[in-house]
């Protein structure tokens, strides 16, 4: 019986990587006749200074339009150094070896789902909120890239406040608060315009989107990692995280397809000594913390 079951998983994988290699075929051509070609949300991540950084806008879609907080605007000045054409291209290098690096042996199977790839042309933030997203159930401070960029998804800390992991919450929040302040305290008026921006910003009408209003979808969120949280099931954070994005692309469906698979490949106690080295600064679990066999933890709960 066991080995009919991975007789069936095979040839699940093995099928869905067949399609994903033709929808990998399909993004590339699809990219190459868009008018703005590799890296359409990628842009707003280049091009600084510029004469407004948060235009009025009233919508969250546009291209070049930066959406998230001041925090980054620094780095993405550094990033205007380098000539477009090479950064896009070093951005999606990044962004598809990330994603291969999460999901491992179900980098082809997972592009038969046509978002994915969409997203990892499109060049949005969604594999690295996934990454915070799993990251942060051992490093908390991780969830700062998720607080100051995105916000709402941020709900997923009701994972700590259900488990009273209050020291958790606290390391989440903290490194938050201290990011902000160092920022604002350098750049006040880019905050006011920020915080004005989110206030005039609605949700485009698309049929890229799903069309349920943002309420409606935190308090689903809620529910889902409330529950989660009780009954010891990580994946419901991502899931959670997903249903809370401000404006759900149909392409941020990536940030809850990855994290989940991650989180199934033992993520992120496997990385027990691989990522110690990068991550010692941020405050959170110790990395004795780690179980001697991560991959033990992985299980249909987590």
């Amino acid at each position: 019986m066991q080995l009919r079951a991975m007789d069936w998983r095979l040839i699940v994988l093995l099928s869905a990587s067949a399609v994903g290699v033709v929808m990998l075929v399909w993004a590339v051509r699809s990219v190459a006749g868009f008018e703005y070609g590799l890296g359409y949300d990628a842009r707003a991540y280049w091009g600084y200074p510029r004469a407004e950084v948060y235009p009025d806008t009233g919508t969250a879609s546009g291209y070049s339009f930066y959406r998230y907080s001041p925090v980054f605007v620094p780095l993405m000045t550094l990033w205007t150094a380098i000539p477009w054409s090479v950064f896009v291209i070093l951005w999606f290098a990044v962004g598809a070896a990330l994603y291969v690096w999460m999901v491992g042996p179900w980098s082809l199977a997972l592009l038969a789902i046509p978002v994915v790839a969409v997203e990892l042309f499109i060049g949005n933030i969604h594999l690295l909120l996934a990454l915070a997203v799993v990251l942060g159930f051992r490093w908390p401070a991780a969830w700062s890239f998720v607080l100051l960029t995105k916000v709402t998804p941020g709900i997923g800390l009701l994972w700590f406040v259900v488990r009273r992991e209050w020291r958790s919450l606290g390391i989440a929040l903290g490194a938050t608060a201290a990011i902000a302040g160092v920022s604002f305290v350098l750049m006040p008026g880019l905050w006011v315009e920020w915080l004005r921006s989110l206030g005039r910003t609605g949700e485009p009408g698309s049929v890229s989107t799903v069309a349920v209003a943002l309420p409606w979808r935190l308090a689903v969120a809620a529910i889902v990692v409330v529950w989660g949280a009780r009954t010891d099931r990580r994946w419901t954070v991502p899931v959670a995280a997903t249903l809370a994005l401000p404006v759900l692309w149909l392409n941020g469906l990536t940030m809850m397809l990855v994290a989940v698979v991650a989180l199934q490949r033992g993520f992120p106690e496997r990385l027990h000594g691989q990522l110690d080295w990068l991550v010692a600064w941020l405050p959170g679990r110790r990395a004795t913390d780690a179980p001697a066999r991560p991959e033990s933890v992985v299980s249909a709960r987590t």
